[in-house]
């Protein structure tokens, strides 16, 4: 083809392009849904993946499809946001499903389950593992399709009032943390306790519990934890890389035209992405500051690891044995867990353990 003819048919198809889009645009409804978050707005960076949800969604679609986010206790108390999804009272909210185990256990695995994945390895059982469709088929049982939205990578192991150096330390002692975690510690002499976030201060401070686990430094420095109980425990072992999702009435979902949805799924993916790299950057901050306010940073003892892993997978037997539905995600969540892991040894912990234990090039 001649410089002078391509040129021309560039420029018409260029034009063509630019005709279409707006009229694509303009053929399309204008949608407004609410979204319940189950985290207050102090939280930023988990109440701030709704946020960037919304505001992506708005600008691929040209302000047709919005979404308003509202935090935990504007709609819905915070503990209830699948609920109202299920319900259709919203159209989606922005949760964790380890909230909900106390209706089924098996709504643990698409967070987190003590001594399971981490971040990126839980991305990957999602995203390419299998457990999506794993996920979805037990939660379409709920009228709710689910969408990983963010991911907190590992957590810390908690605040405790006095020192833990070795497991006859766990007996009797009162902490914040519930759901699958806090059965996997029960028979270690730990008593559960549930406490709303905005409790666990108050409570520490006069003896009411002796720990708390919340979720990281960014977020527990802002929350001043260390005034009251200065040793601060790693790792989070029951959170080893907890999923954040929104969750999207199944009805509502399949009213919305496929752009929507294509929309709408693109920004959950920038919000999974966009969380851990966040908190990657917040958390040393945090550290930091926390250190500098005296904190006393401490690993938990071998021995308190190793009774909790035994009796997170003796809880998990005992449970597929009774649970068909959480057997049937359990095996080949078992599977995956094992064959990553074999991987993870060849390389990613080969070098991070080298680079870690070998401090050169640091100022």
């Amino acid at each position: 083809m001649e410089r002078r003819s391509f040129l021309k048919a560039t420029t018409i198809g260029a034009a063509t392009t630019a005709v279409a889009a707006p009229a694509l645009a303009q053929g399309l409804p204008e949608i407004r849904w609410r979204m319940a978050s189950s985290f207050p707005k102090s939280l930023d960076t988990l109440f701030g993946a709704g946020e960037l949800i919304a505001r992506r969604v708005a600008e691929i679609t040209e302000g047709k499809f919005q979404i308003r986010v509202f935090a935990a206790g504007e709609l819905v108390p915070g503990l209830q946001v699948f609920d109202a999804v299920q319900a259709g009272t919203v159209e989606c909210g922005h949760s964790v499903s380890y909230y909900y185990v106390g209706k089924d256990p098996t709504f643990a695995f698409e967070t987190q389950l003590p001594f399971g994945l981490n971040g990126r390895q839980n991305n990957a059982w999602l995203y390419h593992g299998g457990g999506m469709e794993l996920i979805r088929e037990f939660l379409a049982g709920y009228n709710v399709i689910n969408f990983p939205a963010g991911n907190t990578g590992t957590q810390m192991g908690g605040w405790f009032r006095k020192e833990i150096k070795g497991l006859k330390d766990l007996d009797g002692l009162k902490m914040r943390i519930a759901g699958i975690a806090g059965r996997v510690l029960q028979p270690l002499g730990v008593v559960p306790q549930q406490l709303a976030g905005g409790d666990i201060y108050p409570a520490l401070e006069k003896g009411t519990i002796d720990a708390a686990e919340w979720v990281g430094p960014y977020d527990d420095e802002k929350l001043a934890f260390y005034r009251v109980a200065k040793y601060y425990y790693y790792p989070g072992f029951w959170e080893g890389g907890s999923t954040v999702s929104a969750y999207v009435n199944q009805e509502q979902w399949a009213k919305l035209p496929k752009p929507y949805q294509v929309a709408f799924e693109m920004a959950c993916a920038e919000a999974n992405l966009d969380m851990q790299a966040k908190y990657d950057v917040q958390n040393v901050i945090g550290l930091k500051k926390l250190i500098g306010n005296g904190v006393q940073l401490r690993p938990y003892p071998k021995d308190v690891m190793v009774a909790a892993q035994k009796s997170a997978f003796e809880l998990y037997e005992s449970i597929a044995a009774e649970n068909p539905k959480f057997r049937k995600i359990y095996e080949p969540w078992t599977r995956f867990r094992q064959d990553v892991q074999l991987w993870w040894k060849v390389a990613e912990f080969g070098y991070d353990q080298f680079v870690l234990t070998n401090p050169v090039g640091r100022r």
